[in-house]
Protein backbone atom coordinates (compact mmCIF):
# COMPACT_ATOMS: atom_id res chain seq x y z
CA UNK A 1 0.00 0.00 0.00
CA UNK A 2 1.33 3.43 -0.76
CA UNK A 3 0.88 6.65 1.17
CA UNK A 4 -0.66 8.45 -1.81
CA UNK A 5 -3.81 6.37 -1.28
CA UNK A 6 -4.05 7.55 2.33
CA UNK A 7 -3.40 11.16 1.32
CA UNK A 8 -6.09 10.92 -1.37
CA UNK A 9 -8.71 9.49 0.97
CA UNK A 10 -7.85 12.01 3.71
CA UNK A 11 -8.02 14.89 1.22
CA UNK A 12 -11.39 13.84 -0.19
CA UNK A 13 -12.86 13.32 3.28
CA UNK A 14 -11.55 16.73 4.35
CA UNK A 15 -13.11 18.40 1.30
CA UNK A 16 -16.39 16.58 1.99
CA UNK A 17 -16.26 17.88 5.56
CA UNK A 18 -15.83 21.52 4.58
CA UNK A 19 -19.06 23.49 4.07
CA UNK A 20 -18.08 24.72 0.60
CA UNK A 21 -16.10 21.58 -0.27
CA UNK A 22 -13.06 23.66 -1.22
CA UNK A 23 -9.54 24.13 0.17
CA UNK A 24 -6.07 25.16 -0.94
CA UNK A 25 -3.26 22.62 -1.20
CA UNK A 26 -1.67 24.30 1.82
CA UNK A 27 -4.82 23.85 3.92
CA UNK A 28 -5.16 20.23 2.83
CA UNK A 29 -1.47 19.58 3.51
CA UNK A 30 -1.79 21.08 6.98
CA UNK A 31 -4.78 18.84 7.73
CA UNK A 32 -3.09 15.74 6.29
CA UNK A 33 0.25 16.48 7.92
CA UNK A 34 2.41 16.46 4.81
CA UNK A 35 4.00 18.87 2.35
CA UNK A 36 1.76 20.87 -0.02
CA UNK A 37 3.75 19.71 -3.06
CA UNK A 38 2.91 16.11 -2.18
CA UNK A 39 -0.76 17.00 -1.85
CA UNK A 40 -0.71 18.75 -5.24
CA UNK A 41 0.73 15.60 -6.84
CA UNK A 42 -2.07 13.47 -5.37
CA UNK A 43 -4.75 16.05 -6.17
CA UNK A 44 -3.55 16.16 -9.78
CA UNK A 45 -4.37 12.46 -10.12
CA UNK A 46 -7.75 12.97 -8.42
CA UNK A 47 -8.49 15.91 -10.74
CA UNK A 48 -7.66 13.85 -13.85
CA UNK A 49 -9.96 11.13 -12.51
CA UNK A 50 -12.85 13.58 -12.02
CA UNK A 51 -13.05 13.61 -8.22
CA UNK A 52 -11.92 17.22 -7.75
CA UNK A 53 -11.67 20.41 -9.77
CA UNK A 54 -9.30 23.32 -9.37
CA UNK A 55 -9.91 27.03 -9.22
CA UNK A 56 -7.03 29.40 -9.82
CA UNK A 57 -6.28 32.68 -8.07
CA UNK A 58 -7.15 34.19 -4.71
CA UNK A 59 -9.65 32.02 -2.89
CA UNK A 60 -8.87 29.18 -5.24
CA UNK A 61 -7.93 25.63 -4.51
CA UNK A 62 -9.41 22.20 -4.88
CA UNK A 63 -13.14 21.59 -4.91
CA UNK A 64 -14.82 18.24 -4.45
CA UNK A 65 -16.80 17.44 -7.61
CA UNK A 66 -17.89 13.91 -6.78
CA UNK A 67 -20.64 13.03 -4.33
CA UNK A 68 -19.10 11.58 -1.14
CA UNK A 69 -21.70 8.78 -1.08
CA UNK A 70 -20.78 7.75 -4.63
CA UNK A 71 -16.99 7.50 -4.27
CA UNK A 72 -15.68 4.30 -2.74
CA UNK A 73 -12.26 3.65 -1.32
CA UNK A 74 -12.07 0.99 -4.04
CA UNK A 75 -12.39 3.75 -6.65
CA UNK A 76 -9.57 5.69 -5.03
CA UNK A 77 -7.43 2.57 -4.56
CA UNK A 78 -7.70 1.74 -8.26
CA UNK A 79 -6.64 5.28 -9.20
CA UNK A 80 -3.88 5.76 -6.62
CA UNK A 81 -2.49 2.39 -5.56
CA UNK A 82 -3.67 -0.55 -7.62
CA UNK A 83 -0.91 -3.13 -7.79
CA UNK A 84 0.91 -1.74 -4.78
CA UNK A 85 0.49 -4.90 -2.73
CA UNK A 86 2.74 -6.75 -5.15
CA UNK A 87 6.36 -6.43 -3.99
CA UNK A 88 8.80 -5.03 -6.52
CA UNK A 89 10.97 -8.11 -6.05
CA UNK A 90 9.98 -11.71 -5.49
CA UNK A 91 12.26 -14.58 -4.59
CA UNK A 92 12.92 -17.49 -6.85
CA UNK A 93 14.50 -18.20 -10.20
CA UNK A 94 12.33 -19.64 -12.98
CA UNK A 95 15.44 -21.32 -14.43
CA UNK A 96 16.25 -23.10 -11.17
CA UNK A 97 16.39 -26.89 -11.04
CA UNK A 98 14.57 -26.74 -7.69
CA UNK A 99 10.78 -26.96 -7.81
CA UNK A 100 10.51 -24.34 -5.03
CA UNK A 101 12.89 -21.85 -6.61
CA UNK A 102 11.49 -22.24 -10.11
CA UNK A 103 7.84 -21.74 -9.09
CA UNK A 104 7.91 -19.33 -6.14
CA UNK A 105 7.57 -16.15 -8.19
CA UNK A 106 4.49 -17.37 -10.08
CA UNK A 107 2.79 -18.73 -6.96
CA UNK A 108 3.44 -15.56 -4.96
CA UNK A 109 2.13 -13.45 -7.85
CA UNK A 110 -1.17 -15.38 -7.73
CA UNK A 111 -1.33 -15.01 -3.94
CA UNK A 112 -0.82 -11.25 -4.10
CA UNK A 113 -3.37 -10.89 -6.91
CA UNK A 114 -5.96 -12.72 -4.82
CA UNK A 115 -5.14 -10.58 -1.78
CA UNK A 116 -5.47 -7.40 -3.82
CA UNK A 117 -8.88 -8.45 -5.15
CA UNK A 118 -10.06 -9.10 -1.59
CA UNK A 119 -8.74 -5.70 -0.50
CA UNK A 120 -10.50 -3.98 -3.41
CA UNK A 121 -13.75 -5.77 -2.56
CA UNK A 122 -13.44 -4.56 1.03
CA UNK A 123 -12.70 -1.00 -0.11
CA UNK A 124 -15.63 -1.10 -2.58
CA UNK A 125 -18.00 -1.30 0.39
CA UNK A 126 -16.69 1.91 2.02
CA UNK A 127 -17.50 5.38 0.68
CA UNK A 128 -15.93 8.74 1.42
CA UNK A 129 -19.15 9.58 3.26
CA UNK A 130 -18.76 6.43 5.39
CA UNK A 131 -15.25 7.51 6.41
CA UNK A 132 -16.50 11.00 7.29
CA UNK A 133 -19.31 9.48 9.39
CA UNK A 134 -16.83 7.29 11.25
CA UNK A 135 -14.69 10.33 11.98
CA UNK A 136 -17.68 12.26 13.28
CA UNK A 137 -18.79 9.27 15.36
CA UNK A 138 -15.40 8.73 17.00
CA UNK A 139 -15.79 11.89 19.07
CA UNK A 140 -12.28 13.07 18.29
Amino acid sequence: MNSEFTIAVHSLVYLAYLPDGMASSEAIADNVGTHAARVRKVMSVLRKSGYVATREGAGGGYRLTAEPHAVTLGDIYRVMAQGSLMPSWCSGDPDSDCVVGSNMNEVMFKIFCTAEKQLENHFNAITIRDVLRQIRDCGC
